[in-house]
């Protein structure tokens, strides 16, 4: 008999091509979403598609029937605008109702995705499962209480449980991605800094490879990987890689740290009183100014993890579907 998994998020990037990858593999897949997303790709697939909120716990019942496995992908993102609330709401609150139904419906093992982000600034990269907590804004708060809820829960609970951690996911099909290609190829992009900074990315499908190991594993049982790329780069090496993907001149034009972060304070001071969103704000400086890099030996040893897209690849696929879809 087919094994008969459940994917949370899977109208979304990652949870999509998680759903649309067992499938391929023979698996029967229960996906749940929200009544206002997308489920057409998901039909054409053959999945059923089950309504559900994470925040409703008695919706979570019909989508664990029989359901061997959960793939918990969905979460609240930073990029959507929503009140700080939602975020633990969601990705908290959400996780305790998945775990609790799961559980008294007897499913076997629950793979709960969680992010690197809730390591916050890696202070010696590359970063270890084990290195401690330093979560940043509210979403990364909420992805540490989520991901301490999940573990706590396995041990208490007996479950066969799993932590995966990834590592900034790119690919066919994503968008956070695409205003650095934009900047790239139209020659906007400016560095500000000296771009020495660690950059550390994961092709999705690679990223999708290891999420199943998590769940078919018998050695991930009670285990917390980070999955990642084989590689991380400094911000100059990734921009010229995107560059020449791209097919366009490497970016020379470098802007000094200092001014621009004076000016991200002063927005925010002018802005957050009025409540408006400031045009810059010093989160944003983040991408130029913090370490992202990770060491992922622990899922290579113990899940047979093998990420086969180096970067380069990588980012001449997703340029090329970007292309393709009109967004460049």
């Amino acid at each position: 008999m087919k094994k008969k998994v459940l994917v949370t998020g899977a109208t979304g990037f990652t949870g999509g091509h998680l759903a649309e990858e067992l499938k391929a593999r023979n698996y029967e897949v229960i996906a749940l979403s929200l009544p206002n997303q997308d489920k057409t790709k998901l039909e054409k697939l053959g999945i059923n598609v089950v309504i559900g909120d994470l925040t409703k716990k008695d919706t979570l019942l019909k989508a664990v029937e029989g359901v061997d496995t959960v793939y918990h992908i969905a979460a609240i993102f930073r990029e959507q605008d929503v009140p700080h609330q939602l975020f633990f709401d969601v990705n908290v609150g959400g996780t305790k109702n998945l775990l609790e139904v799961a559980r008294d419906a007897g499913v076997r093992r629950f793979v709960h995705c969680s992010t690197v982000g809730v390591q916050g600034e890696i202070k010696n990269p590359p970063a270890v499962e084990t290195d401690p907590y330093g979560p940043g804004d509210y979403y990364q708060q909420s992805k540490v209480e989520g991901e301490q809820l999940a573990l706590q829960f396995f041990k208490e609970n007996e479950m066969e449980g799993v932590v995966f951690r990834p590592v900034g996911i790119y690919g066919p099909g994503d968008t956070r991605f695409l205003k650095i290609f934009k900047f790239v190829h139209n020659g906007k992009f400016r560095m500000i800094g000296n771009g020495e900074v660690l950059y550390h990315l994961t092709f999705v499908k690679d990223l999708v490879r290891g999420i199943i190991l998590c769940g078919e594993k018998p050695e991930a049982a009670g285990e917390l990987f980070t999955l990642g790329g084989n590689e991380y780069v400094t911000l100059n090496e990734y921009i010229k890689a995107l560059a020449e993907v791209l097919e366009v001149p490497v970016p020379k034009k470098r802007v000094p740290l200092f001014p621009v972060w004076v000016a991200a304070v002063a927005c925010e001071a002018l802005c957050y009183p009025l409540r408006v969103k400031p045009p810059l704000y010093r989160r944003r400086l983040d991408f130029f100014t913090k370490d992202r890099a990770f060491d992922i030996s622990k899922a290579k040893r113990l899940l047979g993890y093998k990420p086969q897209v180096p970067l380069k690849e990588g980012l001449k696929i997703t340029a090329e579907w970007y292309k393709e879809n009109n967004y460049l």
